[in-house]
């Protein structure tokens, strides 16, 4: 305990001439760890607080009492003075609209003011380790705390140590119940999210621990962007009454959400973490961008987008694991800039792959091709949604592919296989996410997936001509 307050002290002195409106210790608003007054003994003498005492002061993110075997040790937070126990009425969308165009560190400093001890920041172990660095250059004390799964990977433990080390802190792990997960893995095998989608997983290893953590808290901080995922997480406000989990109060509308990089890029969140020197996750040199665990992430391609290394078995609009289900926009969320929502909840998207060159299929008509053994030419189809940024970002180079072909005894189709299709596409077409492109040859009746997930024409071009 008395460790983690003093490295942090030092280190943020270290960052009071560059950030000294923070660090400022004649700002009344920010509070040096480790200076704090210790309340006097009920006998009214003074002297040095033993541990037990000191464990009063310091409220833990995971403070449900029934629970009391998972809460992590005191030693395993930063002290911080106590916020008091009712928190003023506020409005959120008001306060969001105002820190709007503020820079990441006003409004991590703004959370740290606020909430104090009841706030903490989400660490997942890959970029939004510079959510620790602002809270870092803030000068205020900060918790920190993770959901370990048990299935990452190597190199996101090596950066939890790393992390720890660099800034003086313990964080505070959460795993998720060992009963919950033998069931599961004794029902279903350690891989059933390859087959049945990766809710059930997550639910155990994340979201059950994540909504114990949230519970000993009023407010916690995550790393969500809203170029993360354009699909689902477009409209993050950079704070907002959480519209899923429940704080220590309990209750929806209990606990408050910290967004502070929602309007920061990527590239820029790069720029400042190469900047600050900050340790960082070894596998983002290894093509990683967006990291889980080790099952469900693998590495990018260029040009592909950060999520599609993220369950890429599945498609778009299920790429998210259930901690930020709340920001997920629901249908019209799926639509690009050409997209139209209406009241009734339909949408009218404007369709893609559109050209001469590119036969748009029925289901009727992709049915008798799949069921044709003796096609008169073979038959390339991408099985596509229109909404979807995959898709939308192969567009260029399938028209090109098709262009190509004209002419070459080769067809190219395409079929929407989302909504009331989709369940057929997966079952007869093997559709496991969008796009999925599939070669139907000549002389055979089952079609041939396309196994890469390079789209660029050359690519393309090459898997027809080994296989027409």
């Amino acid at each position: 305990m008395a460790l983690a307050v003093t490295s942090s002290s030092s280190s943020t002195a270290a960052s009071t001439s560059f950030f000294s409106r923070f660090a400022s210790s004649s700002d009344p608003k920010a509070p040096q760890i480790g200076s704090f007054k210790v309340p006097e003994r009920p006998n009214g003498s003074s002297g040095v607080v033993n541990l037990t005492q000191r464990r009063s002061l310091v409220r833990r993110v995971n403070a449900e009492p029934q629970r009391r075997d998972s809460i992590v040790p005191l030693a395993a937070t930063i002290a911080t003075p106590e916020v008091s126990e009712k928190q003023d009425e506020e409005d959120y969308e008001q306060l969001a609209r105002d820190l709007e165009n503020a820079s990441p560190l006003e409004i991590m400093d703004k959370a740290l003011e606020k909430f104090g001890n009841d706030i903490a920041i989400a660490f997942s172990g890959a970029e939004d380790v510079a959510l620790i660095e602002y809270a870092h250059l803030t000068g205020r004390p900060f918790r920190v705390f993770s959901l370990d799964t048990g299935r990452l990977n190597p190199e996101t433990y090596r950066l939890f140590d790393d992390v720890e080390k660099r800034y003086g802190i313990h964080i505070e792990y959460m795993f998720p119940d060992a009963v919950e997960v033998q069931a599961l893995v004794r029902t279903k095998g350690l891989f059933s999210f390859y087959e049945d989608g990766h809710q059930e997983c997550c639910r155990v290893r994340k979201v059950r621990p994540l909504r114990r953590a949230l519970k000993g808290l009023k407010a916690w901080i995550t790393g969500q962007r809203k170029d993360q995922s354009p699909g689902t997480r477009s409209e993050i406000p950079v704070v907002q009454v959480d519209p899923v989990f429940e704080g220590m109060d309990g209750g929806i509308g209990s606990l408050v959400k910290w967004n502070p990089v929602a309007n920061v890029k990527g590239n820029d969140i790069w720029t400042f973490l190469r900047t600050m020197n900050v340790p960082v996750n070894a596998l983002h040199s290894q093509g990683y961008v967006s990291i889980g665990c080790e099952p469900c992430t693998r590495p990018v391609l260029p040009g592909q987008h950060e999520r599609e290394g993220r369950w890429w078995w599945e498609d778009a609009k299920a790429k998210e694991c259930g901690l930020h289900k709340g920001n997920i926009k629901q249908d019209a969320a799926q639509l690009n800039g050409n997209g139209v929502a209406h009241e009734n909840g339909t949408a009218t998207v404007a369709d893609i792959f559109d050209t001469q060159n590119v036969v748009s299929l029925s289901r009727s008509g992709i049915e008798n091709l799949a069921k044709s053994e003796e096609r008169k030419e073979p038959w390339v189809v991408v099985l596509y949604a229109p909404w979807c940024q995959f898709c939308q970002a192969m567009e260029q180079s399938y028209v090109e592919l098709a262009d190509k072909l004209a002419g070459s005894g080769v067809k190219v189709g395409k079929f929407r296989a989302d909504g009331e299709q989709k369940e057929y596409a997966k079952s007869e077409l093997q559709l496991g996410s969008f796009p999925t492109i599939l070669l139907f040859p000549k002389h055979s009746s089952r079609p041939i997936k396309y196994p890469s997930e390079k789209r660029d024409v050359d690519s393309l071009m090459a898997f027809v001509n080994a296989l027409r």
